[in-house]
């Protein structure tokens, strides 16, 4: 008998061992590595290259269980389990949801098509993806089988590209100091209503009482509290930042140390510490450095089409481009929504690193065709969502059209599958628009679609 425990005890390390070896030959464990990027690196020690490679490694990397992939166990409780960091499985497999996040193992999944109007389609880093690769965020109802659209009540989300979002960023961060200001002046100027504009967007009008409480009844298109949020088709976030802290999450089960903190497991996993701090500023440094989509040198029949696209009124919404006060982005750690450059640890020249042009004034030209404005769009595109009211549901931010030749499908969920498709379904705030392009001869319209296909993504 003593033999025989001697022989399973051996039996049993040996295990243990070819278990530890075959981890290490076959090359089992994180994917992230273990050469992990830090805050204080970003600041201090890498160049600019340097970080976008790193950015771009996170950005490509198929996140596995070593990482912190996913949620951990479901506990199944009285709580919502749409809940991030609790979230069931499909057919308890552990691993994927796929309808409320859990659906993909790395951003470049859902961002990879440069060029959608190419065929076969032109593949690279940072672009959009076909509806096979929408977002079905935080469903508590779906049922494929009942016409009845209540029976859906989350969102459907077509991924966009990141092309020129550094330049989305810096008008974005701009144009929130001065509605910052603006607010400021109306607490100075008690029962004086204040006009809130910012590079000549209209977000209405604001009023302070001599307690310092605002008003904001008339306030349109943003949120109360006058922070322009251009990212998320619902104007959610007001950064790339904030963006990749929520999708790393969502998507993943992937838990950021700025949100959750150092050496905390959150989502009882197994895995602490899964996304550093520095990951993250390398990844929004990465996101905000790739170059900006461009017109292409209009023919004549553009050049009609670009004044048909003023003249019928989508051009009140979709701005051909704004103008920023200083050519550098700022990234600060943490955010404060409220004042942009507060915490800064990094910069970078969108002329060099995404090719914006220079203005006049010190700034860049943005040419995004867009407000960064949330607008009614009628109730032929609003969703079901149930955690938000019925306004919210029908309102999403302005459609940046800058490379919208390239970008099809269309629309926040891809249900265009051209740009006539998109126009046609335009409703609420735009129904004027739609209905002035509705009733243009077939040759003004070809006009106009010729003009919108001079909007190319870049080509790296």
């Amino acid at each position: 008998m003593k033999n025989i425990r001697i022989a399973l005890i051996t039996l049993y390390f040996t295990f243990l061992t070819t278990v530890s070896l075959a981890e290490t030959m076959t090359g089992e464990g994180p994917n992230l590595g273990t050469n992990r990027i830090t805050q204080y690196e970003i600041e201090n020690e890498l160049s600019l290259p340097q970080i976008i490679e790193f950015g771009q490694r996170i950005f490509a990397t198929p996140f596995n269980k070593f990482d912190g992939y996913g949620d951990g166990p479901f506990y199944l409780s009285e709580g919502d389990s749409r809940e991030l960091g609790n979230r069931p499985t499909l057919q308890h497999n552990g691993t994927f949801l796929r309808v409320n996040g859990l659906d993909a193992q790395t951003c470049l999944e859902c961002h990879f098509i440069t060029k959608n109007s190419t065929i076969p389609a032109t593949l690279g880093i940072g672009g959009v993806a076909g509806a096979n690769a929408n977002a079905i965020i935080l469903p508590s109802i779906i049922d494929v089988a009942d016409i009845n659209p209540g029976d859906f009540n989350g969102r459907f989300a077509n991924p966009p590209f990141l092309f020129g979002s550094g330049g989305v960023e810096l008008a974005a961060k701009e144009m929130t100091i001065r509605l910052q200001e603006l607010k400021a002046e109306a607490i100075a100027n008690p029962e004086t209503p204040i006009t809130l504009s910012a590079k000549g967007v209209y977000f209405g009008t604001i009023v302070a009482d001599y307690h310092g409480y605002l008003d904001t009844t008339y306030v349109e298109g943003i949120d109360e509290d006058l922070v322009v949020r251009p990212f998320g088709r619902k104007g959610e976030f007001m950064s790339v930042r904030e963006f990749d802290l929520g999708a790393m999450q969502f998507h993943f089960g992937m838990q950021p140390v700025e949100v959750f903190g150092n050496s905390v497991d959150a989502d009882n996993d197994g895995v602490v510490n899964e996304i550093l701090e520095g990951e993250i500023s390398a990844l929004h440094i990465f996101g905000t450095t790739r170059p900006k989509p461009f017109k292409e040198r209009l023919t004549k029949k553009a050049e009609k089409g670009f004044k048909i696209f003023i003249l019928i009124g989508c051009a009140e919404c979709h701005i051909p481009f704004l103008n920023t006060e200083t050519k550098f982005l700022t990234y600060s750690s943490p955010e404060e929504e409220t004042n942009p450059y507060d915490n800064i640890f990094y910069k970078v020249d969108l002329t060099q690193t995404s090719y914006f042009k220079p203005n006049n004034h010190g700034g860049i030209i943005v040419p995004l065709f867009a407000d960064l404005k949330r607008h009614d769009m009628g109730p032929g595109l609003a969703e079901s969502f149930d955690l938000v009211d019925e306004v919210i549901n029908g309102a999403f931010t302005t459609a940046r059209l800058w490379g919208v030749r390239d970008t099809a499908p269309y629309l926040h969920d891809g249900r265009a599958l051209t740009l006539t498709d998109a126009i046609l379904m335009h409703g609420g705030e735009a129904q004027n628009a739609r209905d002035e392009f509705d009733a243009l001869s077939e040759t003004r319209k070809k006009k106009l679609i010729s003009f919108l296909y001079s909007l190319r993504t870049p080509v790296e």
